[in-house]
């Protein structure tokens, strides 16, 4: 009898998940747009609140304690372009850790499937968490 493996064991476990998410954040914090978004971020974090929740959607240990990402983003404009540049992004880290091409396919399937609770097109569809805080929204350079 054959027990399908999560794609957490599939992918290698946590290990895979922080190569990646480090080399992931890496290339935002750089983007000339994206990073714009990371400013006053700690970078550290950012990786390892990805990392733990990845793990836990992809059937790895659930150790995520953080905003689901429809309200960790909900102060922000993000268009359908601004999501496509993040996921290529993404899809070029998940290959230079070496994750083989069909498991790096998974991986973005998955990853897409949060696009339409993220995708903004402009300031009057985002929500403050609190009345001071900024609406982000930096226009392609």
């Amino acid at each position: 009898m054959s027990i399908d493996k999560t794609l957490f064991e599939r992918l290698g476990g946590r290990g895979v998940f922080v190569k990646v998410h480090k080399i992931f954040y890496d290339k935002l914090f750089a983007d000339e747009w994206l990073g714009k978004y990371m400013e006053g971020k700690i970078q550290d974090l950012l990786e390892d609140q990805q990392t733990d929740f990845m793990v836990s959607i992809m059937g790895g240990p659930n150790r995520f304690a953080g905003k689901t990402p429809k309200w960790a983003h909900s102060h922000m404009v993000i268009t359908d372009e601004l999501f496509s540049l993040r996921h290529q992004l993404l899809s070029e880290s998940i290959k230079e850790a070496g994750v083989g091409d069909a498991l790096r396919e998974e991986w973005l399937a998955v990853d897409d499937t949060f696009r339409r609770a993220l995708v903004k097109s402009t300031e009057e569809k985002c929500v403050k968490a609190y009345p001071t805080q900024p609406i982000l929204n930096y226009p392609k350079p």
